[in-house]
């Protein structure tokens, strides 16, 4: 007859966690940033700041009475008279039309001389490319005003050749802003052209290509938000110039928006106010435009580059 012998059960190791309470399951409440108060109002007053001109350009536009002295930041009423009045005293869409011609032409061609520039210095090796860069560099340390009379001269002779390219002429203008097409523009998109890898080059060059086809079918397209920064920035820069433009723009028919408004203002600053804020608010659409159509291709041309 055999006797069982029973075996002790082990007893389990033991638990190495603490314990838990019931408030320790309680989210832990959130602590108050006491700056967080003093940013809402900065940046509440930087944006009245920055929409109080806008307001009060429009709430004259839109004021019936149209002089200053009868500006308010609420208007009385609504109403279309400045227009009228602004139409009937000058060549309002003449203006415009010549400020979008001058602006449009000079940006595209202000690009395709800037990056046509910034592909032979990114791209190319001949004698001359560092110094020529930094002369780039140099002369636009220098401001463009020192130029105005020998571009009046210029242009004033130029004219007795040929009328079409002489001062009071829009291609006349054009040209004198694609003399400082280059310089800073060239630095840009050099920076841009230098994040692009060399090998996509040098393999099309192996295939055959030649140094224009490799520029417009390959490389262009990979360099299309800088283009469009650098197109975006010619575009304001060009529809918002007056010095040059009120040089060269003599004829009433012939002047872009800046001259033609600032003539407005200039001739009777009271009468004509609400007129002038009229004609403002019209002139800022293509800007707005632009920026609303461009804004995710400026940013990446904006950043890339210098990221990369």
């Amino acid at each position: 007859m055999s006797a069982t012998v029973s075996t002790p059960s082990t007893p389990p190791p033991p638990s190495t966690s603490a314990p838990v309470h019931a408030f320790d399951s309680a989210p832990t409440a959130k602590r108050r940033d006491p700056w967080q108060v003093v940013r809402y109002l900065a940046i509440a007053a930087a944006l009245i700041f920055a929409l109080f001109p806008i307001w009060f350009i429009v709430a004259a536009a839109v004021n019936p009475s149209g002089n200053l002295n009868t500006t308010q930041l609420v208007p009385d009423g609504f109403g279309l008279t400045n227009y009228t009045d602004l139409t009937a005293a000058r060549p309002f869409w003449s203006w415009y039309k010549n400020t979008l011609v001058i602006a449009g032409i000079g940006s595209i061609a202000a690009v395709f001389i800037g990056v046509c520039a910034a592909y032979a210095f990114s791209r190319l090796r001949f004698m001359g490319r560092r110094p020529g860069l930094m002369t780039l560099l140099l002369v636009q340390m220098f401001p463009s005003l020192l130029t105005f009379v020998a571009l009046f001269r210029i242009f004033t002779e130029l004219g007795d050749v040929i009328p079409q390219f002489g001062l009071n002429t829009s291609v006349g203008l054009i040209l004198a802003y694609l003399g400082g097409a280059m310089g800073g523009n060239v630095w840009l998109l050099k920076g841009y052209f230098d994040t692009v890898p060399k090998e996509l080059d040098e393999a099309a060059k192996v295939d055959g290509a030649s140094h224009a086809r490799v520029f417009f079918t390959i490389t262009m397209p990979l360099i299309t938000p800088i283009l469009v920064t650098v197109g975006m920035i010619q575009f304001i820069g060009l529809f918002n110039e007056f010095l040059l433009a009120s040089v060269f723009l003599k004829d009433v028919d012939a002047q872009t928006l800046g001259v033609g408004l600032n003539a407005l203002l200039t001739a009777d600053r009271n009468k004509y106010f609400g007129a002038f804020c009229f004609g403002a608010v019209l002139a800022s659409a293509p800007i707005v435009l632009v920026y609303l159509a461009f804004q995710r291709q400026l940013i990446g041309g904006l950043t890339a580059g210098s990221v990369k």
